[in-house]
């Protein structure tokens, strides 16, 4: 670990690092079919009803969360969610889960009687980014952390998704800022470097707080501190542990951001 520059602003990774995303994505999905099954037991086709009981929910978190592939220019944000309800569209079809109606066009949502959801429930479901719930040490660790500096989200998605997220979820940042508000999408420094300018800091007083490596790899590139708070099931490049990217690293075993806020000199009551 490197000595701790003088920080002023903490900006923070969201989805994975803030808020539980894989295992609450794959249990808001059984939870409904669970509820889809002991309901109107009549509005469900028998075959769709024997498919759902058999599927192991829990091992398909992998194919909701997906991230957008757009590392530079512009990115239509409030077309995320759209593409997600898409994607549960087609891989609940693919399972049998769901019956498409052969009228159905590629861009709306169309199933017939029979289907384990209607459209509104499929649409609903689709939104769960919107509720994901934080790790138990975050809205914790973002109190004591306010104390000494400014806590700022910076996430790939828009500002409407993650300020209706925050609120959910009562998460104490201080500011909310999205790569929407810079018309990019991390890694690109554009993000980075616009967010410490909003803020009106320097990079170097600057810290990104996230659990994935590349992210804080493309953030050190820019002149701020990183700190690596491992979350289950989170890194994505894995391989990139033998750079030593991370400043501080806070491990999965540890309190997360009340950790952090110890190590920067805050001491939890």
């Amino acid at each position: 670990m490197t000595a701790t520059p003088h920080l002023r602003v903490l900006f923070f990774d969201v989805f994975g690092t803030c808020v539980a995303q894989r295992t609450p994505v794959a249990d808001e999905l059984w939870r409904a079919a669970k509820d889809a099954l002991e309901s109107d037991v009549s509005s469900i086709s028998s075959e769709v009803r024997t498919k759902a009981t058999k599927m192991e929910w829990n091992k398909e978190e992998g194919k909701f969360v997906k991230d957008s592939i757009a590392k530079h220019g512009n990115v239509q944000w409030r077309e995320v969610d759209k593409h997600r309800v898409e994607l549960l569209h087609t891989l609940l079809a693919h399972r049998g889960l769901i019956i498409p109606r052969e009228d159905a066009s590629t861009s709306k949502l169309h199933v017939k009687e029979g289907s384990l959801w209607n459209e509104s429930q499929l649409r609903d479901l689709g939104l769960v980014w919107h509720r994901l719930p934080p790790w138990p040490d975050t809205c914790r660790g973002l109190d004591l952390l306010n104390r000494q500096f400014s806590t700022v989200t910076l996430s790939n998605t828009y500002n409407d998704l993650l300020e209706h997220l925050v609120a959910h979820s009562n998460i104490p940042f201080t500011h909310v800022y999205t790569s929407d508000t810079f018309q990019s999408y991390k890694p690109n420094p554009k993000v980075y470097l616009g967010a410490a300018e909003k803020m009106g800091v320097k990079p170097e007083e600057c810290a990104l707080v996230a659990a994935h490596l590349n992210d804080l790899k493309a953030a050190k590139a820019c002149g701020f501190y990183a700190v690596y708070v491992e979350r289950p099931l989170e890194e994505k490049t894995p391989e990139l542990r033998e750079e030593n990217i991370p400043d501080m690293s806070i491990k999965e075993d540890e309190d997360g951001f009340i950790t952090l806020a110890e190590r920067l000199g805050i001491q939890a009551e």
